[in-house]
């Protein structure tokens, strides 16, 4: 592995930031923005196990462009844009990061139709507030009862929380890019360019309210905003996936690094297999090598994801074919290992 690499993809955690600090960014990417308070990251939140990432981030058999792009994203404080066919280990590649350089939880944010640049940067619950100050004027039987402090009323969201100034980058996964409006991807231009955005509900206090703590996307504790304004330190390493369904518009792609997964080949695919199962039976190898014939066969002809791969192996090796007829399992097999983008047989 070359000198220069700090994510090596050898699933090891390692402080590779700190033992080999990123070197100065590029003029255009240098950010300043001042840490008021360094949070203290858990790797396994609650919105991180919901995603399994302990799986991802142990079994994720990295390949070499796949780490040199992540490296060079690193380096270049450049959002990376990940494409391949569902299954490849897209989003994947995050966890695989994010555990390795000890970077905390992944902060996900997935993509629909809906989705929208303010959502991802924060959210003001405006009703909750105006409700709480009306309770406050006209309860008669708590006079002294104070207006609740702004700040319990917004949340920073997905992207908002990964802008925060930190001393380390954090992981940002933005999931299926390709499924939202149209003109997400151009509103994403500024924040990617600048590393920065306002909080108007803020910004617009009067100056005794120069510092207020709102919460993260990620967590239960507040975290402080200076004037209503969030200005990144290190650049966060930004992940965003596609399944290919779209084009995206120059301007964002200048923006960006870009990398595409290619379909894992039968050495990566018994890589990733045996770094699912472990005590693998003579018996059961031979199996999985005919599986992953099957599964390589059909890929071929149309769309498969790994993951039906290893659903079939693991029905496999829980001895399914002494509960039921070899037809029966044949079909089953068959029924798992359905090629995604058909409605007809298999």
């Amino acid at each position: 592995m070359t000198k220069w690499h700090i994510f090596k993809g050898n699933k090891i955690p390692h402080d590779g930031i700190n033992i080999h600090p990123l070197p100065p960014p590029p003029p255009w990417r240098e950010f300043k923005g001042k840490v008021l308070e360094e949070r203290n990251l858990e790797p396994d939140s609650r919105a991180t196990r919901r995603l399994g990432s302990s799986s991802r981030q142990k079994t994720f058999e990295a390949s070499e462009i796949e780490i040199e792009m992540v490296n060079a994203s690193l380096y270049l404080r450049r959002p990376l844009l990940v494409t391949g066919k569902p299954g490849t280990g897209k989003s994947s590649l995050a966890f695989a990061v994010a555990h390795e350089l000890k970077l905390g939880n992944v902060i996900y944010w997935p993509i629909t139709t809906r989705s929208t640049l303010q959502e991802g940067l924060y959210r003001y619950d405006a009703i909750g507030r105006l409700q709480e100050i009306q309770l406050a004027r006209f309860d008669e039987a708590n006079k002294n009862k104070t207006i609740p402090d702004i700040g319990q009323f917004i949340r920073l969201g997905p992207l908002g929380t990964a802008l925060l100034p930190s001393k380390r980058p954090r992981v940002l996964l933005i999931d299926e890019i390709d499924k939202s409006d149209i003109d997400l991807p151009n509103d994403l231009l500024n924040i990617f360019e600048e590393g920065e955005f306002e909080i108007p509900e803020l910004s617009r206090l009067s100056e005794k309210f120069e510092t207020v703590k709102i919460f993260p996307y990620d967590g239960s504790e507040t975290v402080p905003i200076a004037r209503g304004h969030v200005l990144c330190r290190e650049f966060p390493l930004i992940i965003l996936t596609s399944n290919a369904e779209r084009e995206f518009p120059t301007p964002f792609l200048r923006r960006c690094l870009r990398l595409d997964i290619k379909p894992p080949t039968p050495e990566k695919l018994e890589k990733i297999v045996h770094a699912h199962f472990n005590n693998i039976s003579v018996d059961a190898e031979e199996e999985i090598e005919k599986l992953i014939k099957l599964f390589l066969t059909r890929a071929q002809e149309n769309d498969l994801a790994t993951d039906q791969l290893l659903n079939a192996i693991y029905l496999t090796t829980q001895g399914i074919d002494l509960l039921i007829k070899d037809k029966s399992k044949s079909n089953l097999i068959d029924a798992v290992l359905r090629h995604l983008n058909t409605l007809g047989t298999v």
